[in-house]
This record gives C-alpha cells, sequence and structure tokens, in this order.
C-alpha cells in the first residue's frame, strides 16, 4: 500500500460545523473492551489493524497514558467515531486515529470532528500536527485531510501481511480491497 504522511505546521482555519442532531463529542477513558469494539467498527471497513497486533496490557498503557487523548461522537446512545491524539513526542501531535461508523458517514459529523481535533491538538504547546493514511482507506481522506489544511509531506510504500489472511480481521472486511490468497 501506498502511505501518505501529512502534517499541519501551525493551526488551520476551522468551519466550526455544528454536530448533526442527536449527535455529541466526548472525551472518553476507555478501558481495552470498549476501544477495541469502536476501533473494528470504525476500522474494519479499511483493514485497520494495527491495534489488534497489541496486547491487551500494552494498549491498556496507551489508553491511560497522560499523552494520549480518545475522543467519540456519540448517537444514539452508541458511540460511532473513533479519534486518537497523541502526544507523546514533544512539540508534536499525532492525529493517530480519526474515523467514524458507517452511522455517521456522510451527515458532516467527520467535518465536525476535525475542527475539534485541530482546536484539541492546537490547544497544547506544539508546532507539528501531523498523521498518515494509506491507499486502501476511504477514497475522500486524503482529500479530506488535505482540505483540512494537512500537506503531504512525504509516500512510502508499506508492505504488511492481508490481516484477513492472518485472521486478525474476518475476510468480509474491507470487501474494496481484493484479497490475494
Amino acid at each position: 500500500m501506498v502511505m501518505t504522511h501529512l502534517e499541519m505546521t501551525k493551526r488551520a482555519a476551522t468551519r466550526d460545523v455544528p454536530l448533526p442532531d442527536g449527535v455529541s463529542f466526548r472525551k472518553v477513558t476507555p478501558d481495552v473492551a470498549w476501544y477495541r469494539d469502536v476501533f473494528e467498527r470504525v476500522g474494519s471497513r479499511w483493514l485497520w489493524f494495527g491495534r489488534c497486533l497489541v496486547p491487551d496490557d500494552a494498549l491498556l498503557g496507551i489508553l491511560t497514558d497522560t499523552d494520549i487523548e480518545i475522543y467519540t461522537l456519540a448517537q444514539d446512545g452508541q458511540d460511532e467515531a473513533l479519534l486518537e491524539l497523541d502526544f507523546r513526542t514533544q512539540g508534536a501531535c499525532e492525529l493517530a486515529y480519526f474515523g467514524l461508523t458507517n452511522k455517521l458517514i456522510g451527515t458532516g459529523a467527520g467535518r465536525a470532528l476535525m475542527d475539534r481535533a485541530i482546536a484539541r491538538a492546537w490547544a497544547r504547546d506544539i508546532n507539528r500536527f501531523h498523521l498518515h493514511t494509506c491507499s486502501i482507506d476511504s477514497p475522500q481522506a486524503l482529500p479530506f485531510y488535505m482540505r483540512s489544511g494537512f500537506v503531504p509531506t512525504h509516500v512510502q510504500v508499506e508492505i504488511d501481511d492481508d490481516p484477513r489472511l492472518t485472521g486478525l480481521l474476518p475476510r468480509t472486511a474491507a470487501p474494496h480491497v481484493p484479497i490475494l490468497g
């Protein structure tokens, strides 16, 4: 897959898009079960598997680190988004994970969540907000990040085993990506 790295070195203007009716934004101090559930519901269609490789005790260490902030969007009592900001590198914030479940895609919730991500990141003393996305992510991801104020810095090719073939994700995940096996 092709990985595109992007960054913003000053706070981008946000549009202050309101959340859709019935959707709320909140900070979460998740337990491992909550995190794995939301991670899978948001990311399996895009073959997110990085956190699936992390043992529960190590994941709990990440989730409880004071330099990690996790937020969600809830609708009808169900958490439907994952926003993970990683401040563990001094002067920087990595947008580690950002995504919505199918329930919120196309509602404007993504733009509202990104506005909040930008505000939360730049509320700390940073000089760089960065992320990476890849060619199996949503085709809307890269243009969305660029419209949000991120600038591509470099691309690289990354080769991983297909998580559907290793058993990390079900074979039905990401039907838009062919399984070669």
